[in-house]
């Protein structure tokens, strides 16, 4: 089953919602009947995890009698156990949902084919780890239903190690400095999306997929709920520092083109030493012939400079040119083995569509 499969299936059974026109409290797009929301919750090797976290979120929605929810767990090729959990507990809670990838292919495509399938009037985003506070996912919602369209979870502070904090911290102010897109500060992918705004995030499809900065490209009413994030409640990171390397990566070449225009100002700066070494070194032949021999040195260090450079902007400009290779094969965002559970299973709740 491809990517392709799940968002035709999910489009023809969507209900349909009526979009808010102007700012201002959220209704039910019917009355009597409880909004939807979608979890998207993405999952790679989290068996140790995986039941605490369900536990606490279902605590935290069961005391909103006023909403009704799914759970869209997507098992993003783990080897450790977890789409067992998974599946039992699609069998045992009727709200639960599980895609099963036919190989991992990354959190941020996981995320993109949980929002395929997902067809709440708000959809969140949040990992399994407990990082961030199941509760806080309620503020969201009500942060939405106040007219928000975009609800990011803002963290205040967060458990991390110290260089995860401080790269976190420089990295995203950089981003923001060479870019024209606004990503909030100290954001990751736990956010609340309107309905309108997961239809149309849907209908971004690039491979190298940098998620938090696609949906605050979009516009929209957006705005931020602080919170504490708090420490993994078991296992270890699954971001570690290549898998986070890559994803600045996708960043940056994602929304700024500023790497290349900064290749081209280096080579004007090395253009400039280069005349330099040049008028140097015929001084030095008319002025100076009896120490020209010396000048080994100086070649050598210009040699490396020269060859540095050009390495380096072959890098740059390698990463672009992969970026449209990638795109240009066309291939499927992701595979799916199957679809655990169902939108039948829970309709028998009260308010649920």
């Amino acid at each position: 089953m491809t990517q392709q499969d799940i968002r035709v299936v999910a489009q023809a059974t969507a209900p349909t919602t009526v979009p808010a026109t102007a700012p201002g409290p959220r209704t039910p797009p019917d009355p009597g009947r409880r909004p939807l929301i979608s979890y998207v919750l993405p999952v790679y090797n989290e068996r140790e995890g995986i039941t605490a976290f369900h536990t606490e979120l279902t605590a935290a929605l069961t005391e909103r009698p006023d909403l009704d929810y799914e759970l869209v767990y997507v098992n993003d090729g783990s080897s450790d156990g977890s789409l067992a959990l998974l599946t039992d507990l699609a069998k045992s809670d009727g709200h639960v949902r599980v895609v099963d990838f036919a190989r991992n292919f990354g959190h941020q495509i996981a995320i993109t084919a949980g929002l395929d399938v997902a067809e709440g009037d708000a959809v969140i985003v949040m990992d399994t780890d407990l990082q961030d506070p199941p509760r806080v996912s309620l503020e969201l919602v009500d942060a939405w239903r106040d007219g928000a369209e975009i609800v990011h979870a803002r963290r205040r502070t967060r458990q991390d190690s110290a260089f995860k904090r401080a790269t976190a911290h420089l990295y995203y102010r950089a981003l923001r400095s060479c870019t024209d897109v606004d990503i909030p500060l100290d954001t990751g992918d736990f956010r609340l999306l309107d309905r309108k705004v997961a239809d149309e995030l849907r209908r971004f499809r690039e491979r190298s997929r940098f998620v938090r900065g696609i949906v605050a490209s979009m516009g929209y009413r957006q705005t931020e709920v602080s919170f504490d994030r708090d420490e993994r409640f078991a296992g270890e990171t699954k971001y570690p520092l290549r898998k986070m390397a890559r994803l600045a990566v996708d960043g940056v070449t994602s929304f700024s083109t500023v790497p290349l225009k900064l290749i081209t100002r280096l080579g004007f700066v090395v253009l400039l030493l280069s005349l330099a070494g040049i008028v140097y070194a015929l001084a030095m032949k008319l002025f100076r012939p009896d120490i020209t021999v010396s000048g080994w040195t100086m070649l050598m260090v210009v040699v490396l400079f020269l060859g540095g450079t050009q390495m380096l902007s072959l890098g740059v400009i390698g990463a672009y040119l992969g970026r449209v290779y990638s795109e240009a094969q066309g291939r499927p965002l992701y595979l799916v083995r199957e679809v655990i559970g169902g939108r039948d299973a829970r309709r028998g709740t009260p308010g649920a569509r």
